[in-house]
């Protein structure tokens, strides 16, 4: 794990300003989660802290190391996406194959046995079952996806890990089953973990601090409790408020 440093990040799409003079810090070990509405700009800020966009202006710094100008493969960041992003052709495990699992470790040519220990721990942590093994992502249902996506991210461990909302595919039951367990691989792994969706109570339940972000600007940031209670401006006020929960919301 390691600490996760954004100073003065600006990143334009033509006209538009997805993120604007953005700047945080993320302490190692720590939960963060970043909430905002759709188009708030959440999946460019992750995409750059991976190193799969670069910003105009800013830095971004982990482990006290600017990582700027290294490719995504050397940043130590693993990033769970949306869509999981699971190769469609390969089974989820094949201990003599090409597998959405064994990849990360067979492309950095780990050795045979090595991979089989490494994944021993993964699948065990993550919860995939040996039954789902020669199954491909268009067998698996979203949850068991889910699961694979996590687990494949898990193979190297990761300085700093992501997820861009990995749970807005799952029904509400599953969603909750989801959530617990990547909280549970957190306190395992205790990998500094920064976490985006526009679902507050999710966000609510599973941060140690909260960043609200709304057209690529940072509006406030603190603990759960204190942004659900406190919120600084009308925009951050009407977006917390504007949820209806169930029950009353879980803070961390």
């Amino acid at each position: 794990m390691a600490k996760l440093e954004l100073r003065n990040v600006t990143k334009r799409f033509g006209e538009i300003i997805a993120l604007d003079a953005v700047s945080f810090t993320v302490d190692a070990g720590e939960f963060f989660v970043v909430v905002g509405p759709n188009g708030s700009g959440k999946t460019t800020l992750l995409r750059v802290i991976a190193g799969l966009v670069k910003p105009e202006t800013g830095d971004v710094y982990i482990g006290g190391a600017n990582v700027n100008d290294l490719p995504p493969a050397q940043r130590g960041v693993r990033m769970v996406f949306q869509g999981y992003a699971l190769f469609p052709h390969m089974k989820v495990y094949d201990e003599r194959r090409w597998s959405n699992l064994n990849f990360p470790l067979r492309i950095r040519k780990f050795l045979k046995e090595e991979i089989v220990k490494v994944l021993a721990t993964v699948t065990r942590r993550v919860g995939i079952e040996k039954e789902l093994y020669p199954r491909k992502p268009d067998q698996l249902s979203a949850g068991q996806k889910q699961k694979v996506a996590v687990g494949r991210a898990l193979t190297i461990p990761p300085k700093v890990f992501v997820l861009d909302e990995p749970l807005s595919n799952l029904d509400p039951m599953s969603r909750v089953k989801v959530r617990d367990e990547i909280r549970r691989i957190h306190g395992e792994i205790k990998a500094t973990t920064l976490y985006v969706t526009h679902n507050l109570p999710e966000a609510m339940a599973l941060g140690d601090r909260l960043a609200v972000l709304n057209r690529g600007a940072i509006q406030q940031i603190g603990p759960p409790r204190e942004v659900y209670e406190r919120p600084v401006n009308e925009f951050v006020k009407m977006f917390i408020h504007s949820h209806d929960f169930p029950v009353p919301p879980v803070y961390r």
